[in-house]
């Protein structure tokens, strides 16, 4: 019983907390209030002084991951009232995701390398920009460590969501395509989440950029990860 009202609890904890965040996100439009940081910041201080351990919060946490699942599909809505472009730009859309997911993952690892990091770091953060089920796959294919891999995803999704947006319109990036792309490939799920609340096209985008690219990195991980690690 006692279980149960836990469950509960967290669960509603976690949805009121995000809610207030988004709803605060949107007021101050603030890139620092960014609703993902903002609401994972207040459930640690609320854990943290309610005495609730992670493996009392963690039967609720899993509950909320299983519906990440419909929640990635009902992606589908935007992509489809915006179906039109899609089209329309298929093959420069393909190609700005393959060039734009191989390029973050080479920079990733180059970078890391020069900075004379550990072959496993390097390993780990390749998948960065793609989606944390498969960033943990294709660590474990390519000898890298799942946890680093999965806090590397968060945190490049937490800053892309911060930064991505004011950095595409310092650039001078305004087509709506575009930006979703960009916020797609780059940051994943939370960026995707962020760009979304610019409409219904940078929405679409994104989800098709993360969705593609997730699936590009999972089919050449394993062999041109271990192959740029080597060089």
């Amino acid at each position: 019983m006692f279980d149960n009202i836990m469950i509960a609890f967290t669960i509603s904890i976690t949805i009121t907390v995000y809610f207030v965040s988004r709803k605060i996100f949107i007021m101050s439009h603030n890139a620092v209030l960014n609703p993902v940081l903002l609401s994972t910041a207040t459930i640690i201080l609320i854990l943290h002084y309610t005495g609730i351990t992670f493996e009392q919060y963690k039967p609720g946490k899993d509950i909320m991951t299983f519906f990440l699942g419909p929640a990635t599909v009902a992606l589908a809505l935007p992509l489809y009232l915006n179906r039109q472009a899609l089209r329309k730009s298929l093959l420069p859309i393909l190609v700005g995701i393959a060039c734009g997911a191989i390029s973050t993952l080479t920079t990733a690892v180059l970078l890391a390398k020069l900075s004379g990091l550990d072959s496993i770091i390097l390993t780990s953060i390749a998948p960065k920009s793609i989606t944390a089920p498969i960033a943990i796959e294709t660590a474990l294919h390519t000898g890298g460590d799942p946890a680093i891999a999965v806090a590397f995803v968060i945190f490049t999704g937490t800053l892309g969501s911060i930064i991505g947006a004011g950095f595409l319109s310092f650039c001078k990036v305004n087509n709506s395509i575009a930006r979703g792309l960009a916020m797609g490939v780059t940051a994943h799920g939370q960026g995707t989440a962020i760009i979304l609340q610019e409409g219904q096209m940078q929405g679409a985008m994104a989800g098709v950029a993360m969705a593609i690219a997730a699936i590009l990195i999972s089919f050449i991980g394993p062999f041109y990860i271990p192959w740029l690690v080597s060089l």
